[in-house]
C-alpha cells in the first residue's frame, strides 16, 4: 500500500468524520430523498466553515452549499453542483472529480457531461452496481472561460481548491464511503495532497484515515482527449480495469464498523 502525504482532506477531515459517527438513523435516508429548499446567499467571501451545518447530512450540507459565496467562482457558475448518490452507505464507493463542467452547471447535477456518461458507461463495464456510487467533485462551481459563444473549462487554482476544500471534508465524512475513488490530479491533490501523482500511483491504494479504501485513477475527460479512436479505446480499456481494481479491493475488504460507526 503506497502511503499518502497528510494533505488536503486527509489531515483536516478527522474532525468532521468524528462527528458523522454520532447518531445517524434512518432519518438521514428520507432527508436525503428529500428536496431542499434554497438557501440564501451568504455575503461573499464567507468562509465555508461558517456555513456548515451543526449536524451536517448530505442534504443538509447541499442546501448550505447553494448559497455558497465563499470564493468568486460562484459569479461564474449557474449554480452550486454538490455530490449526489449512495451514502452514508457501508458500502459506498466516492469518486472525487475536479469541477462542473458545461452541462453540469447547467443541470445542477455531477457527471451528466460527456465525461460523465462515459464514467457511467466504465462503472458498468467494471461490473459496480450504480446504487452504490456518490459521485462529487473537489470544486463546486464551473469554472470557465469564453470561447466564442462556447463556455470553455478551466482548471482551478489552489486557492478556489482551498476556499471549496472544507465542502469536501464534510460531504466525505457524511457519506462515510466505504472507498474513495480520485479522478485526476485536482481531486488527488483535493483528497491526498500534493505528494500522490495520478500517472505514478495510478490503481495503488494509499494510506488514508478517509475510508478504509482510497485510489487515484483518471479523469475521464482525459479519455475524451485522447488523440484518436484507438488511444481512446486503450485509455478506456485502463480506466475501466482502474474500476474494476477498486471493486476487488472492496470485495476482499469488509466493512469496518469503526469507520462508519
Amino acid at each position: 500500500m503506497a502511503s499518502a502525504g497528510r494533505g488536503g482532506a486527509a489531515r483536516r477531515a478527522v474532525a468532521p468524520a468524528a462527528e458523522a459517527k454520532r447518531g445517524r438513523g434512518a432519518d438521514d435516508a428520507a432527508e436525503a430523498k428529500a428536496p431542499s429548499a434554497p438557501s440564501a446567499p451568504a455575503e461573499e467571501g464567507v468562509p465555508v466553515e461558517a456555513l456548515i451545518p451543526s449536524r451536517p447530512t448530505v442534504a443538509r450540507l447541499r442546501e448550505a452549499a447553494a448559497g455558497c459565496r465563499a470564493c468568486h467562482l460562484w459569479k461564474l457558475g449557474t449554480q452550486t453542483v454538490f455530490g449526489e448518490g449512495a451514502g452514508p452507505a457501508a458500502d459506498a464507493i466516492m469518486l472525487v472529480g475536479e469541477q462542473p463542467g458545461d452541462q453540469e452547471d447547467l443541470q445542477g447535477h455531477p457527471f451528466v457531461g460527456p465525461a460523465g456518461a462515459l464514467l457511467w458507461r466504465a462503472i458498468d463495464e467494471a461490473g459496480i452496481d450504480r446504487s452504490r456510487i456518490y459521485v462529487t467533485n473537489a470544486v463546486k462551481h464551473f469554472k470557465w472561460e469564453p470561447r466564442g459563444k462556447r463556455r470553455i473549462h478551466k482548471k482551478p487554482d489552489i486557492t478556489e481548491m482551498n476556499a471549496c476544500h472544507p465542502w469536501l471534508d464534510a460531504e466525505i465524512a457524511a457519506v462515510r464511503p466505504h472507498a474513495i475513488v480520485c479522478l485526476g490530479a485536482t481531486a488527488t491533490r483535493a483528497v491526498l495532497g500534493p505528494s500522490v501523482k495520478v500517472m505514478q500511483h495510478r490503481g495503488q491504494l494509499q494510506d488514508s484515515e478517509l475510508a478504509p479504501i482510497v485510489t487515484v485513477t483518471v479523469h475521464p475527460s482525459s479519455i475524451l482527449r485522447a488523440p484518436d479512436s484507438d488511444a481512446r479505446r486503450v485509455a478506456m480499456e485502463q480506466f475501466v480495469a482502474d474500476l474494476k481494481g477498486v471493486a476487488r479491493h472492496v470485495a476482499r475488504q469488509p466493512v469496518r464498523e469503526t469507520h462508519h460507526g
